[in-house]
C-alpha cells in the first residue's frame, strides 16, 4: 500500500517574472497598480541596476523614498534604524534590490512601517500583523530565495544570535529573477550565495519534513547550483550559468517556506552572529560536516543527493554513493576557491564552546535535522570544520 504524504502548504508570491530583462517590469508593474509612495531598499551595487525603474515612477509621478545605507548582516537597530528613517510617511508600497539581506529588511518594513511594536516583538512563527502595502523584490545574488520565502532574519545584537521573523505577510506579491543583474557579482559573493542556495536544496531534500511537492524543487535547485556554479565564478559574464543559479536559487527559497533548512544553517547562524561570517560561507564551511554527520540516518537521502549533484559510484551502496556526494561537494567548494576551514575566518577551539552555545537555541531549524543533535554532537562538528 503507498502512504499518503502529509499535508502541505505552499505559499509562493502570486507574480514571478523569470529572464533576461525581468527586473525592467517591476516599474511597469508598480506604476499599474498606481502606488504613488514607494520606499525603496539598495544596497550602493544594486542601485545601479534601478535607472529604469526611477525613470518608469517619474513619468508617473510615483515618489521614492530611497534607502540605501544598509549593511551587509543588518541587525535589529538597523531595521529600527531605517524605520525610523521612514517615519509617518505614509508608504503605498515597498521595493526591495539586493541580496537576501537587503530583500529581508524590505520584507519586514513593508510589514512593521508606520508601527510602534519593536521587531523584536515579532521573532518567532506565525506573530506578524496583516500587511496592507504592495511588496516586491528584486534579487542581485543567487542564494538567500528570500524573493519567494516567507522568512526574514536579523542579528539580535543583545542575544548575539540571529533571529528569524516567519510568516505569509512576509512572501512578497512580486519577486523579479534577472539574470543580467546578476553578472557584476563578485566571484566571491557568487560562490558563497551560490552554496547557500545549494545548501537550502540539500536541507530540504535531507529533512524530517520533507514532502514529494518540495523534493522536486529541492533536486532540481542542487543539480542546476552543482553544474553550473564553478562556470558562474570562473566566468560571471557566461548568462547560462547565471540564469542556471538563479532558477536554483530560486528552487532553494520554494522550499524555505514549507519545508525550510536544519542543521547546517543553526550552526551557521552564531558563526555570522559572532564573528561576522558572510552566511553563504558560514553555510558553504559548514556543509560536509554536517552532513557526514547526518548521513548515517537518511542514506538513501544522501545518494539521491548526490545522483543531483553529479557524483557516481559503482558499489550499488547508499551510503558509497552518498560519501561520493559528500567529495563532490569539497571538490566544489575547492573550485570556488573558498576557504578551507573556520581557522581562516579567525575561529579558534576557544570559541567552540560559545558557538555550540548559540547553535543549541536554533531549535526551530535543528528540529528539522534527519539527525538529533547534541551540545557534544555540535562541538565536534565545529571542531571538524576547524
Amino acid at each position: 500500500m503507498t502512504l499518503l504524504p502529509p499535508q502541505i502548504i505552499l505559499l509562493q508570491p502570486p507574480r514571478i517574472v523569470f529572464g533576461n530583462g525581468a527586473a525592467r517590469t517591476c516599474g511597469a508593474d508598480v506604476v499599474a497598480r498606481g502606488l504613488k509612495r514607494v520606499a525603496v531598499l539598495a544596497t550602493a551595487r544594486a542601485s545601479q541596476h534601478l535607472a529604469g525603474l526611477r525613470e518608469e515612477f517619474a513619468h508617473a509621478k510615483t515618489e521614492i523614498i530611497p534607502i540605501t545605507n544598509l549593511p551587509p548582516e543588518p541587525t535589529v537597530a538597523d531595521f529600527e534604524r531605517i524605520r525610523s528613517e521612514v517615519g509617518a510617511v505614509k508608504l503605498d508600497g515597498v521595493i526591495g534590490c539586493g541580496g537576501g539581506s537587503v530583500l529581508d529588511v524590505a520584507k519586514l518594513l513593508a510589514v512593521l512601517a508606520g508601527r510602534k511594536d519593536p521587531v523584536s516583538a515579532f521573532f518567532g512563527t506565525g506573530l506578524l500583523p496583516a500587511r496592507k502595502i504592495h511588496l516586491a523584490c528584486i534579487p542581485t545574488t543567487s542564494g538567500s530565495g528570500s524573493e519567494v520565502s516567507p522568512n526574514a532574519i536579523l542579528l539580535d545584537e543583545a542575544a548575539r544570535l540571529k533571529k528569524g521573523v516567519i510568516g505569509p505577510q512576509l512572501v512578497p506579491d512580486a519577486a523579479y529573477i534577472d539574470p543580467l543583474l546578476l553578472v557584476t557579482a563578485p566571484a566571491a559573493l557568487t560562490a558563497a550565495t551560490g552554496l547557500d542556495a545549494l545548501v537550502h536544496c540539500i536541507e530540504a531534500y535531507a529533512n524530517l519534513h520533507s514532502h514529494p511537492l518540495v523534493d522536486a524543487y529541492a533536486l532540481e535547485g542542487i543539480r542546476l547550483i552543482a553544474a553550473n556554479l564553478p562556470v558562474a565564478v570562473a566566468n560571471p559574464g557566461d548568462l547560462g550559468a547565471r540564469a542556471a543559479l538563479a532558477q536554483g536559487s530560486l528552487y532553494g527559497g520554494l522550499c524555505l517556506g514549507p519545508v525550510n533548512t536544519a542543521a547546517v544553517h543553526a550552526l551557521a547562524y552564531p558563526l555570522g552572529s559572532v564573528f561576522h561570517v558572510a552566511h553563504g560561507l558560514a553555510n558553504a564551511l559548514l556543509l560536509p560536516h554536517v552532513l557526514r554527520f547526518n548521513l548515517p540516518a537518511a542514506p538513501a537521502r544522501y545518494a539521491d543527493i548526490a545522483r543531483a549533484l553529479g557524483a557516481s559510484d559503482s558499489s550499488g551502496s547508499d551510503e558509497a554513493l552518498a560519501e561520493a556526494g559528500l567529495r563532490r561537494i569539497e571538490d566544489l567548494m575547492q573550485q570556488c576557491r573558498l576557504p578551507r576551514g573556520l581557522r581562516a575566518c579567525g575561529v579558534t577551539e576557544q570559541d567552540i564552546p560559545a558557538l555550540v552555545s548559540g547553535a543549541l537555541q536554533v531549535t526551530r531549524l535543528l528540529r528539522n535535522n534527519v539527525r538529533e543533535v547534541t551540545g557534544p554532537d555540535a562541538e565536534a562538528i565545529f571542531r571538524s570544520a576547524l
